[in-house]
């Protein structure tokens, strides 16, 4: 039996913060704003796996008035989420995502956090896609006020 789901995410881009994109530390003179690290496309990964087995949101899962959770590798709630698709026997077939950043520029980070969430899954790297587009200085995205993420996440049950 196979399942799709769909994530999506947004943080905004404060000072102050690192920023991280598949925990990848990249750069930067802005960070995105959140409880955690602020991962916003291993938080739209995770809500595509949650969502294909029609399971709750990530904020069901790790709630931010969660101290536990402060700041936080997004990585290790991925894992999480992985055990969670694992119990209910599903494996990962194939994710899609695409990162909608105006600045800075990441295609030269995409090896890496392919790599990362390919370990994290335990999946090979051609089993994830990821890729970056600009919002053509459109919007709130556009004049770089924050990062957004959508993702699709196909699952088959084992056996």
């Amino acid at each position: 039996m196979l399942r799709v789901g769909i994530g999506y995410d947004i943080h905004r881009l404060v000072k102050e913060r690192q920023l991280v994109l598949g925990g990848v530390t990249i750069p930067y003179h802005l960070g995105l704003e959140g409880h955690s690290d602020a991962d916003v496309l291993v938080h739209a990964i995770m809500d595509a796996m949650l969502g294909a087995l029609s399971l709750p949101d990530i904020g069901y899962y790790f709630p931010e008035d969660n101290v536990n959770y402060r700041d936080i590798s997004s990585l290790k709630l991925l894992e999480e989420v992985s055990e969670i698709i694992k119990k209910k026997s599903y494996y990962m077939i194939n994710l899609d995502s695409v990162i909608i950043v105006q600045q800075p520029r990441i295609s030269s980070y995409i090896g890496e956090m392919k790599n990362n969430i390919a370990r994290v899954l335990q999946v090979k790297e051609n089993v994830v896609g990821i890729k970056a587009t600009t919002h053509e200085k459109l919007d709130a995205i556009g004049r770089n006020e924050g990062i957004a993420v959508q993702a699709v996440a196909l699952l088959e049950k084992n056996g």
